[in-house]
C-alpha cells in the first residue's frame, strides 16, 4: 500500500488538501487541531490527534498529548525542540529519551532513503548537467549536506559551482569543488546550515540575508531543493544590488514579501 502524500481537511468550512511533506507540527487547543504548516500559515479544524496521526503516517512524533511533530522539521532536541525555522516547542522531558530515539530513527530514516538516482557522480558530469548556469552573472553552487552519526546536518560539499561563485568565494574552483565548505573556512558560522538542512530535508524554498564572516560579505542567498540531500543555492552580494519600484504596486509587493500582508490566495 502507498503512503498518501497529501490529507483533507475541513477548516472555515472549507475543504483543504494540504501536503503531508509541508506540515510542520500539529497543535490541540481544546477540539481544535492546529495545523502549522512551512511557510507560517496555520489551519484550523475539528479533529482528534488521533486522527490526524493516522492519516499523516509514521513520519512524526508525538512529543505530549497534545502536539505532533514532523521529523524532518526537528532540528535538535535539548531543553527544547528546536525546529529547522527556528520555532521551539515543549516537549514531555519523562519521555526525552524516548522522542530522541524516535527523531534519530525517522531522520535516519530519510537520509537513509537518499538515493543516488539522477544525481552526477563526476565533476564534469555535474558541470554538463549545469552548463545552462556558466555564464550567469551570479554565483550558483549545488551542494551535498553532510549528516553525523545523530543525523543533524554538519558541513556540505561544493559539487557544482560556476565561476561567479569562485568570484564571491575567493577560492579558485578547483579548490571549491569536491571540498567541504569547513574545510576551506576555518571560522565557518552553522547558521548557514540551518537553512540549508531545511532546503535539503524539508524541501522549502528560502531566503537568507546575512553577513558572511568567512568571506567578509554582506550575502543574500536562494537555497532549493535539487537532488536527494543537496539543494541549489544563488548567492547576491548585497552591496550589488538596487531596489528600484516601477509601479505603485511596489509598496504592496513588499509588504507581502516581508509578510506583512496576508496572501492573495487566503
Amino acid at each position: 500500500m502507498t503512503e498518501s502524500k497529501y490529507i483533507t481537511i475541513i477548516s472555515n468550512g472549507k475543504k483543504v488538501v494540504l501536503g503531508i511533506s509541508t506540515i510542520l507540527y500539529i497543535l490541540m487547543v481544546n477540539k481544535i487541531a492546529e495545523i502549522h504548516i512551512s511557510g507560517g500559515k496555520i489551519y484550523e479544524t475539528r479533529m482528534t490527534l488521533s486522527q490526524l496521526e493516522e492519516k499523516l503516517g509514521d513520519g512524526f512524533i508525538k512529543t505530549h498529548r497534545g502536539c505532533l511533530v514532523s521529523a524532518m522539521a526537528i532540528h535538535d532536541i535539548s531543553d527544547n525542540i528546536s525546529l529547522n525555522n527556528g520555532e521551539s516547542l515543549i516537549y514531555t522531558i519523562r519521555k526525552k529519551n524516548q522522542i530522541i530515539e524516535q527523531f534519530r530513527s525517522k531522520q535516519k530514516s530519510i537520509i537513509g532513503s537518499f538515493t543516488r538516482d539522477g544525481i552526477p557522480t563526476t565533476e564534469e558530469e555535474y558541470r554538463s548537467y549545469y552548463s545552462s548556469f556558466e555564464n550567469l552573472p551570479f554565483a550558483f553552487t549545488d551542494i551535498e549536506m553532510i549528516f553525523n552519526e545523530k543525523s543533524h546536518a554538519v558541513d556540505w560539499i561544493f559539487r557544482y559551482g560556476n565561476p561567479a561563485l569562485a568570484k564571491l568565494e575567493k577560492l579558485p574552483l578547483e579548490r571549491l569543488i569536491g571540498s567541504s565548505f569547513g574545510s576551506l573556512f576555518s571560522n565557518m558560522d552553522s547558521k548557514w546550515l540551518r537553512s540549508y538542512e531545511r532546503a535539503t530535508l524539508y524541501g522549502e524554498t528560502l531566503e537568507i540575508i546575512d553577513y558572511s564572516p568567512e568571506i567578509d560579505t554582506y550575502l543574500k542567498v536562494i537555497c532549493f531543493p535539487t537532488f536527494k540531500g543537496h539543494c541549489g543555492c544563488i548567492l547576491f552580494d548585497i552591496s550589488q544590488i538596487k531596489l528600484t519600484k516601477n509601479s505603485n504596486d511596489a509598496e504592496k509587493a513588499l509588504m507581502l514579501y516581508f509578510g506583512k500582508l496576508p496572501d492573495k490566495n487566503d
